[in-house]
């Protein structure tokens, strides 16, 4: 699987659930399962790699003030959530965290924003697939401290300067 199909899967299963990622996963988890063993594993590989290149002090600062307050574990359903948002939105993130206050439309905090299952669709298609639970992936894995400047979640003013379109639109 190559990156363009990656990113086929992910957003023909977005826009098939109509944004919900719940039911996201749930498709995403159907479509792998027509797909062999090995693709499975190019498709986690993929998830994988741009799971942990979020792993990003100004992406948790975006997604603190997107979601009121993110944990770690927050963080990580949140990476998700955005790989889950396609290509475009993915990327742009990456450029410009404070985008997102364009690039996202409608956003609940009840529904966006968390993304768990979507970080297990790959390794439930593998297990119903195999019966085992998939390798390693042979990749590297995420860095021990997010990359970037360390963001201060505490100094409000501080987050409305360096996000000021997301304090905008989702704190005011």
């Amino acid at each position: 699987m190559d990156e363009t199909e990656f990113w086929e899967l992910v957003d023909g299963t977005r826009e098939a659930a109509e944004g919900d990622p719940e039911d996201q996963a749930d498709l995403l988890v159907d479509r792998l399962l027509q797909l062999d063993p090995d693709m499975v594993l190019d498709f986690a590989r993929h998830f994988e790699a741009r799971y942990n290149r979020a792993y990003r002090w100004d992406l948790w600062g975006a997604a603190w003030v997107l979601l009121d307050g993110a944990s770690d574990d927050a963080f990580d359903f949140f990476r998700c959530w955005l790989i889950g948002q396609g290509r475009e939105v993915f990327e742009g993130a990456l450029h410009d965290p404070d985008g997102l206050a364009e690039a996202l439309g409608d956003f609940d905090q009840e529904i966006d924003g968390d993304g768990e299952e979507l970080g297990y669709a790959a390794d439930e298609a593998y297990e119903q697939l195999t019966g085992t639970v998939a390798p390693d992936l042979g990749i590297a894995p995420a860095p021990s401290e997010p990359e970037g400047n360390p963001v201060d979640f505490e100094n409000e003013q501080a987050l409305a300067e360096r996000f000021p379109r997301l304090w905008d639109r989702f704190k005011e």
